[in-house]
């Protein structure tokens, strides 16, 4: 089984990156199934029904979410109907939507897992015990276990990857926005890489405005950020081969921009 799994998609620049270019990708490494995190779809900040719907239409099979799931209050009125979206996972009991998908590949199923970390972050529910509950749930189905864990630091994403070795086909982070050069396989067959990085804009820091976020660093006064909606664009992702019994067989991150012009 190959997967193809796209960092956060920011504002309308990522959103409009996904459409020129996933058909492109798909065309290229013929991936079954195809993942993206799309929490900072809407102008940075959270998704809306027309966006996710766009997703789909555009070829996403499994939208992940992150810390800004619900900062467009929309998200209330379709989440549980949006049956391809899942968010983190260990929000509190009760919070709408789910944290886990199951989806058909062929005649095979992978499961998909949303979870987000704590170190620096909303202090939700622990994601270790909560990722034991979800891959003892999702192992009684398939040996096929994505994870996207959305957190801040690098160590909690290491020490989630190393938690999960041998249990899941494959732990990569989001959130931070940069991608990182430490793809691996870790000894007991899960692919690992701490951040997959985003797609949207090029020149902006993280995806906002360069301005408003400098001058909070020089003046340490509160600044309004806004996402760039135009200009050069950036898309990372990766791409991961599991094997007929879920284990990595390898993972190769990727990066399309200016500097790393897309080669068909």
């Amino acid at each position: 089984m190959r997967l193809l799994f796209i960092g956060d998609v920011v504002g309308s620049l990522g959103r409009q990156t996904i459409t020129d270019y996933l058909p492109r990708l798909k065309k290229k490494y013929h991936p079954q199934l195809t993942i993206v995190n799309g929490e900072n779809a809407a102008a940075g900040r959270g998704i809306t029904e027309k966006i996710y719907k766009k997703f789909l239409h555009d070829g996403v099979d499994v939208l992940t979410m992150g810390n800004h799931t619900w900062d467009n209050k929309g998200i209330f009125e379709f989440v549980n109907d949006a049956k391809k979206m899942i968010r983190p996972a260990n929000f509190p009991a009760g919070t709408p939507g789910k944290g886990i998908v199951y989806v058909k590949v062929n005649d095979l199923v992978l499961a998909v897992i949303n979870l987000q970390g704590r170190a620096l972050m909303t202090d939700l529910d622990d994601p270790f015990k909560k990722a034991d509950e979800l891959v003892a749930e999702a192992q009684q189905q398939t040996p096929f276990i994505f994870v996207d864990f959305h957190a801040e630091t690098t160590s909690e994403k290491q020490a989630m990857g190393w938690y999960l070795d041998g249990r899941v086909s494959a732990v990569v982070g989001t959130h931070t926005h940069v991608q990182t050069n430490d793809a691996r396989i870790l000894p007991k067959g899960t692919a690992y890489l701490t951040d997959v990085g985003m797609t949207g804009p090029y020149d902006g820091i993280l995806g906002m405005r360069k301005g408003p976020v400098l001058e909070k660093f020089l003046t340490a006064l509160p600044q309004r950020f806004e996402v760039v909606e135009e200009g050069r664009f950036l898309l990372s992702g990766c791409v991961i081969d599991l094997s007929k019994e879920g284990h990595a067989q390898a993972i190769k991150p990727f990066l399309i921009n200016d500097d790393r012009p897309f080669r068909e």
